[in-house]
């Protein structure tokens, strides 16, 4: 009879295997005193509420205030969520999440009224206020919520807008519960006899598989629910374009796009300059399409074939301490402190190692500025995409670690625009390292092949969904109707332009377009896209220069979010304003094609 392999309960587990949370909080008994105090925080607020503008001494005490609060608070979130995340079914600390939402909801209202009091003092008397040198280390702070003066409306208009919040939401969770927990899927059968339930979480193992059959069935099985739904969805997802657009409407912007740009302070520019630098290098994606179709030995090539490794029977095995050796040396230009920093930290306890029964799947990383940055891995010594996953969340840590000791704590947290660049940056670092260490022409092949879909997946799909983003949202502006047949009329051309002219699009592919959650973020994706051109460019200098470069990117690390994200990355040696950076990553995609081509 087969025996099944069971993860450990949490109990079970060693405790050197496990993060240490101590740089939070010693223990539990030390957390829920922790709470006493945030609570003397939020009835603190209410005696700055209507004097911020009678001098400079008295907002920045009240900024100061502010700072205290989110600062604790930030502890006291951070080792309740990481507590969660160690067994989901634990009540014991679930009481603490509840307790910790509590006090931070409560927090955030007692706080609610300095963004608007601040906009509310008249710009000569702001521009008094921050001419006082105690206020110089809050410049930046109110020269950003500054810029919003234009698109804050009065205070009865604000409280309307704020009434809408919940409202807002109806479409994106109306698309969550129909995609996560209404529709069904069915079963696939992987193996004779064995089946397994098709989900949404299965479907992408399912298009790895090496069998086609099984690759082809599931596609199609889980594409006619959303065929059989597209009404509802259609409904949901011009929905939340609307919604986009009426409240950038409603803020002044002159586009729902321009509305999401804003707090990033990125021109439309950078948002084109992706899209046409994408388009321009696409004959490079499509001759990979048509190698990929040649190497399986396939007469057309379909979306559920483009997932599936080309290779798919090299062997990889890595212990957790030869993972992190690898890691290490891959990581090897950026210097002996980082290497030394990140060394201790994942021999030490910054990392929750392996699967345990109710471990929060995946894998993050969460830095904080007080507590170390932890990373939670569900670590396999047999997935060789798991050591990339380890240096990717490690690339995350380390820039938190850096911004938190070089900043302020109101200026080290970065902002999304930026924070994919350190970690997709660590992984290029150790595919370089592997592709340039390994004898076996196998193993440099399938390393290659990663690399490949990497950016096929990240910069190419990312852009493909940016640009779906920016002409339906245009679409709604200009009042045309958002119907089934022209979403999916915009995304069947879409397809065409990114796959090809030789590329086999099932129809059903069109729906695509109705599943994807980031759409209803929407001017999101994008920042996948140009995080990782942004990485390829700044590894590539890194790697080829020398010491100026590597403290250009170091200094990048530590600038938290002290400077606007495109003068950050500038600072570090890659300009976003401009097409090089993207035209610079697929060309690296172009030669990587080539030579996988040549090798198998």
């Amino acid at each position: 009879m087969a025996t099944v392999q069971k993860n450990p309960k949490r109990s079970e587990v060693a405790v050197s295997d496990t993060w240490d949370l101590s740089t939070l909080f010693p223990d539990d008994a030390a957390w829920t005193a922790s709470l006493a105090e945030l609570e003397s925080c939020i009835a603190g607020f209410a005696s700055f509420a209507g004097k911020l503008a009678d001098s400079a001494e008295t907002l920045v005490a009240c900024l100061d205030h502010d700072v205290r609060t989110d600062r604790l608070a930030e502890r006291i979130g951070t080792y309740a969520f990481l507590k969660t995340t160690e067994d989901q079914g634990n009540s014991h600390y679930q009481a603490f999440s509840a307790k910790y939402q509590n006090l931070a909801t409560r927090a955030s209202q007692a706080a609610s009224f300095i963004r608007p009091e601040i906009l509310a003092i008249p710009e000569e008397r702001l521009r008094e206020l921050m001419a006082s040198p105690v206020l110089n280390p809050y410049r930046l702070v109110l020269e950003r919520i500054d810029r919003y003066r234009a698109h804050t409306l009065s205070q009865k208009e604000e409280r309307l807008l704020a009434m809408q919040g919940e409202m807002a939401q109806s479409a994106s969770k109306a698309f969550r519960q129909l995609n996560d927990a209404d529709l069904k899927f069915g079963e696939i059968e992987v193996a004779e006899g064995q089946k397994i339930e098709l989900t949404n979480a299965t479907f992408s193992g399912l298009l790895i598989s090496p069998n086609r059959d099984v690759r082809r069935q599931a596609f199609h099985q889980y594409y006619a629910q959303f065929a059989g739904h597209e009404n509802t969805l259609t409904a949901t997802l011009a929905g939340s374009v609307h919604t986009d657009v009426y409240y950038a409407k409603a803020r002044n912007y002159p586009s729902a796009l321009e509305s999401s740009l804003f707090a990033d302070n990125v021109p439309v520019s950078v948002y084109d300059n992706l899209i046409a630098a994408v388009r321009e290098q696409l004959p490079a994606v499509h001759a990979y399409f048509d190698m990929r179709r040649r190497k399986m030995g396939l007469d057309d090539i379909h979306h559920y074939d483009t997932y599936v490794p080309i290779l798919n029977d090299v062997p990889s095995h890595h212990t957790w301490d030869q993972a992190v050796e690898l890691v290490l040396k891959s990581l090897t230009p950026l210097g002996e402190e980082y290497g030394n920093v990140l060394a201790n930290g994942l021999r030490g306890r910054w990392s929750d190692r392996y699967p345990n029964q109710g471990k929060q799947s995946g894998a993050f990383s969460c830095g904080t500025f007080d507590g170390a940055p932890y990373i939670l891995m569900n670590y396999k010594p047999d997935v060789l995409n798991d050591v990339f996953t380890l240096t990717h969340e490690a690339g995350h840590s380390m820039h938190s670690y850096y911004s938190a000791r070089n900043q302020p704590f109101q200026y080290y947290n970065y902002t999304i625009f930026v924070a994919e660049v350190a970690s997709t940056f660590n992984e290029q670092l150790l595919a370089e390292y592997l592709i340039r260490n390994t004898t076996s022409k196998s193993e440099r092949a399938a390393i290659i092949n990663h690399e490949i879909d990497s950016i096929r997946a990240t910069i190419v799909r990312q852009t493909m969904f940016a640009e779906f983003e920016k002409k339906t949202h245009a679409m709604a502006e200009a009042g045309e109707p958002l119907t089934v047949a022209s979403f999916k009329g915009v995304y069947g051309d879409l397809l065409k332009d990114y796959f090809g002219p030789n590329f086999a699009i099932d129809p059903e592919l069109q729906l695509e377009c109705f599943r994807i959650p980031h759409f209803y973020r929407a001017f999101y994706v994008y920042k996948y896209a140009t995080g990782l051109s942004a990485a390829i460019a700044l590894s590539q200098r890194v790697m080829h220069g020398g010491k100026k470069e590597l403290e250009e990117y170091l200094s990048f690390l530590k600038g938290g979010c002290s400077k606007d994200p495109l003068d950050l990355l500038r600072d570090a040696g890659v300009d976003m304003t401009r097409p090089e950076p993207v035209q610079t990553a697929l060309k690296r995609f172009g030669t990587l094609v080539n030579e996988l081509d040549g090798l198998i």
